[in-house]
């Protein structure tokens, strides 16, 4: 069964297909990517929930997220299988094994090379069962907003707009936070929200995450590092 609707209309309306991206776009994504690999317990970028990487103390994480990165980069299903559990799970609808996620690799309606980049580029997290955890924001604390409404802004001062019109007066800035959605609506450009302060605007669609959307979580087994899980979704 695959993610929720409302996540899988968010991806195809808000995220940029990297075959089609521009070049510079593509240029800008590896660069991310490349720094989020990278050891670091310091935030990528400015703002509460910006990506981190504070995973480097698990023994063994670096060299396994670097062979992933590698995976992804070359869009290489052979090396990403072959860092897969065999039972990796991959949605709540019993979606599970490493030929499943062969198939889904290869399946351009699930796009999942795209959801790879994206979550490369947002940190990890060692988490409480001795592996890591991508993106790094899934593994915190995050205030108590609910999951389902939660979304998190992906980038430093963008504007939150009076009105859904890019000519619309800017009313303040968001960087790397949560805000509440009551409803989304992918055919716009733009989603109204409220913010942390309760104070309410619009926020431009392709700038918003789902709390839910598509994690990462590996581990190490019998000193093999697998991913053991790759879901959308609760």
């Amino acid at each position: 069964m695959k993610r929720p609707l409302a996540i899988a209309l968010l991806v195809t309306c808000a995220a940029c297909s990297q075959e089609h991206a521009p070049a510079e776009r593509i240029a800008e994504k590896a660069e991310q990517i490349v720094t989020a690999v990278s050891p670091s317990a310091s935030p990528l970028a400015k703002g509460p929930y910006a990506p981190q990487v504070t995973c480097a103390k698990v023994a063994g994480a670096d060299d396994f997220r670097q062979q992933l990165a590698d995976a992804v980069r070359r869009r290489d299903a052979d090396a990403l299988v072959a860092l897969a559990a065999d039972d990796i799970k991959l949605d709540f609808g019993g979606g599970a094994g490493s030929a499943e996620l062969r198939k889904r690799l290869n399946d351009k309606a699930w796009d999942l090379w795209s959801e790879l980049d994206e979550l490369m580029a947002l940190g990890c997290s060692a988490n409480a069962q001795g592996g890591i955890t991508i993106p790094w924001y899934f593994d915190q604390k995050l205030g108590g907003v609910d999951a389902v409404s939660g979304w998190l802004v992906t980038g430093e001062d963008v504007p939150v707009l009076a009105a859904p019109d890019p000519g619309s007066q800017p009313l303040t800035t968001v960087s790397w936070d949560i805000v509440k959605l009551a409803a989304l609506d992918p055919e716009r450009k733009y989603q109204q929200v409220e913010l942390p302060d309760k104070a309410i605007g619009f926020i431009a669609t392709d700038k918003l995450r789902s709390l839910i959307d598509y994690r990462l979580i590996a581990s190490s087994r019998n000193g093999r590092w697998r991913i053991t899980s790759f879901v959308a979704g609760d």
